[in-house]
């Protein structure tokens, strides 16, 4: 498990999401990237029944990754920003199952991102058709660098990678869910969430980028404006040339 960061990918008008998926599929292939199988993420979102006392609605927002097939991720929001997480074997699944009398399933908002998941030197790529209901929303792409654990220590190859494989700009600047963010707790102040880009890198911190990207799918974002958990992308061209020295060194076929 290496430093994963995720990127929506904007249509071009006029473009349908399979064209974008075979075209990106075809740039990985011709660049000699390895088609390494399917995944799918999946999140279904859970919401508190009204209590009386007038207590704040929770979500429990549930998460499955086939990277962990035998694991359940689990994050609590109550509602002010703050977030608590939790990793479960399957059986949680049947304990919300077992929950209908506190928690309601919203099935209307499940959504999930599927594709093919593709090898190229010390990165794994997986190219997401996102869909909410069986309608597609957008895509979404996971890029992992799995000889790095800590994003400060390699956030410029993976987003030089990013750049050339996908022909966007990135900017400098890490990715919003990496960085310092300002969230109002239960007494309605203002509370810094501590920076993450140089901690060690977990399981978990890929489905919260995942439930952070579902919500803003969910919400509609426009993610021609919007990049990987925040970053803007504009359109460049490169060719795939641009990144044939990224494999140097990290075992690139």
């Amino acid at each position: 498990m290496g430093v994963t960061v995720l990127q929506p990918y904007p249509l071009p008008e006029g473009k349908s999401g399979a064209y974008i998926i075979d075209h990106l599929s075809k740039r990985l292939l011709s660049l000699g990237a390895t088609h390494a199988g399917q995944f799918l993420v999946d999140c279904e979102t859970f919401i508190s029944t009204p209590q009386h006392g007038g207590a704040p609605s929770r979500a429990v927002h549930v998460l499955h990754n086939s990277e962990y097939p035998a694991s359940t991720f689990s994050i609590i929001d109550n509602g002010t920003g703050k977030q608590v997480s939790l990793v479960a074997d399957n059986i949680f699944d049947l304990l919300m199952l077992k929950m209908t009398a506190t928690f309601a399933s919203k099935k209307q908002t499940k959504i999930e991102s599927r594709g093919a998941r593709f090898e190229y030197g010390d990165f794994v790529i997986k190219l997401g058709s996102v869909t909410m209901m069986e309608h597609f929303k957008g895509i979404l792409i996971e890029i992992e660098y799995k000889s790095c654990v800590i994003l400060s220590y390699c956030w410029e190859m993976i987003r030089e990678m990013l750049q050339g494989f996908l022909g966007m700009q990135v900017p400098k600047d890490y990715p919003n869910y990496f960085t310092t963010q300002t969230i109002m707790n239960a007494m309605g102040q203002q509370q810094l969430l501590h920076a993450k880009h140089n901690d060690l890198y977990e399981p978990m911190d890929t489905v919260k980028q995942y439930l952070e990207q579902f919500t803003n799918y969910r919400k509609h974002v426009n993610v021609h404006v919007g990049g990987a958990a925040g970053v803007s992308v504009q359109p460049i061209h490169m060719p795939p040339s641009s990144i044939v020295g990224v494999g140097v060194g990290m075992g690139r076929p």
